[in-house]
């Protein structure tokens, strides 16, 4: 793919994600008064304090954390952020004309915040996936990801418990609790988003028949892998183990030609969330 329609499909998919949080922050978060994990959360709580629409407080809050997020995480990251954070508050203030007296459909904060949840968690992991973000606290949850290596859904469940507690000097005590609560699922269901699509698996492979097993990996399913000598604890014998990274079709190859083969093989599977390389580096 080109770079001008690389560029095309980044940006095209970044002004989907931006649509779908504001959808999520309109139609659901502002209704029902809830703080979940996110910079309109708390333009919510300001606006109760200073008279200003909830997109443009928003887009104050957007720009400062754009600062941060440009100093600490990239220029790249923070130039697609710069749109994003642009583009998110004008769809809120397009639905504010639109429907300047919008009330929850649902009538029901619990529902409003599973809603929420898993419609705001789908737009977050768009921006994620092309290096970007909705802006405000997403930012702050990345530098916070970057410096810690926390997951991604964590840090930002953190930092916006701060500002879910916050609310219980502003509203009754169910929504309050329901933005805690909803500030910590919103963790759970973001990395879910995240990593769901990631079906890359890391498998180890203690058998010896080695060989026979090394060759279908590199001929068969086309894929490196790495070999290790080992010495058995109980036994003190020397083993050979095969380690390496398939995707979901071909890990079901594999492991179909390693129970023909050695039945008995010892074998791992772990789940990768990340997997960095970089051939241009040495």
């Amino acid at each position: 793919m080109n770079k001008t329609a690389n560029f095309i499909k980044e940006y095209f998919m970044i002004t989907l994600g931006s649509f779908i949080v504001a959808c999520s922050v309109f139609f659901f978060l502002v209704p029902s008064h809830l703080t979940i994990a996110s910079i309109s959360g708390l333009a919510i709580i300001i606006s109760n304090f200073v008279n200003l629409p909830v997109s443009w407080i928003t887009l104050i809050l957007n720009i400062i954390c754009l600062v941060l997020g440009y100093f600490l995480i990239g220029k790249e990251f923070g130039g697609k952020t710069a749109y994003s954070s642009i583009v998110f508050p004008l769809f809120m203030a397009m639905f504010e004309q639109l429907l300047p007296n919008y009330t929850s459909v649902l009538g029901d904060p619990a529902l409003d915040m599973v809603c929420y949840l898993f419609v705001v968690s789908l737009g977050q992991s768009i921006l994620f996936k092309v290096n970007a973000s909705s802006g405000g606290i997403d930012i702050l949850g990345k530098i916070l990801n970057k410096y810690t290596y926390m997951d991604l859904g964590k840090s930002i469940s953190s930092i916006g418990l701060v500002i879910a507690v916050s609310s219980v000097f502003l509203y009754d005590a169910k929504t309050a609790i329901l933005s805690v609560l909803g500030s910590y699922l919103n963790g759970i269901v973001l990395d879910y988003f995240l990593y769901q699509s990631i079906n890359i698996k890391r498998v180890s492979i203690v058998s010896p028949k080695y060989e026979e097993i090394r060759k279908y990996i590199v001929d068969e399913i086309v894929s490196g892998a790495t070999l290790y000598e080992g010495i058995g604890a109980y036994s003190l014998e020397k083993k050979m183990e095969i380690v390496t990274l398939v995707d979901k079709r071909e890990y079901a190859l594999l492991m179909d030609f390693v129970k023909k083969t050695d039945p008995k093989a010892f074998v791992t599977v772990y789940n990768c969330k990340e997997i960095m390389y970089n051939p241009k580096k040495k």
